[in-house]
């Protein structure tokens, strides 16, 4: 194992989820839907409570291990949450009410984010929090910019892709896509970005304007 794996479970295996995360993360695995891990979690919480962010909305709610570690991050933050899978969110439902936050704080839309983005308030989120459908993922940021607030910050899941991302001989559709939307992105001076290897990579996507 070269030195960069090591860094790499370290990072990942260092995070301590609490109970209710560990159960939905294992509940997610037995119904096929793929978490976030915990060192993008923990970073994901991170950010929330550093910046402040009272209003997140999330496209991918899949059992709620995103929005627990989100929410985590703001005591009184509020969560708009998408998913087509209307079952997986009531299992989040469920593990939100389990890790007592109130109801009032969380709000669950059913339906392709493709549909239900273009109807939420531009420049009214302090974090986006993208993790579904990674074939749209360009399509997803673009709305995520677009309803970020100056100042607001979008986060992508999973943007390394197993390890495809980072070579450029890898040119599968979704690999292609992520990286053209870290390279496009990163040249970019409406914002600012930061790729972070942890889990299986973070895209930090900061708004400087309207």
């Amino acid at each position: 194992m070269s030195d960069n794996d090591i860094n790499w479970k370290f990072a990942n295996d260092v995070v301590v989820e609490d109970d209710v995360i560990a159960r939905a993360r294992q509940h997610s695995l037995e119904l096929g839907v793929t978490p976030i891990p915990p060192a993008v979690g923990a970073q994901a919480s991170v950010i929330v409570a550093a910046t402040g962010a009272n209003k997140i909305i999330e496209v991918g709610t899949g059992l709620g291990v995103s929005g627990l570690w989100l929410l985590k991050g703001g005591e009184d933050a509020e969560l708009t949450s998408i998913d087509t899978e209307v079952d997986h969110q009531q299992h989040a439902r469920q593990f939100f009410a389990e890790a007592g936050i109130a109801p009032a704080r969380v709000r669950l839309i059913g339906g392709r984010a493709r549909d239900v983005l273009p109807r939420m308030n531009e420049n009214a989120y302090d974090i986006v929090f993208i993790d579904a459908d990674p074939g749209s993922v360009i399509e997803y940021v673009e709305h995520g910019l677009r309803l970020a607030r100056p100042g607001g910050t979008v986060l992508v899941a999973h943007a390394l892709w197993g390890g495809k991302v980072g070579n450029p001989a890898n040119r599968d559709d979704v690999a292609t896509g992520f990286r053209t939307l870290i390279t496009e992105i990163s040249g970019s001076s409406a914002v600012v970005s930061a790729l972070s290897i942890v889990g299986d990579g973070l895209f930090q996507i900061t708004k400087l304007t309207a």
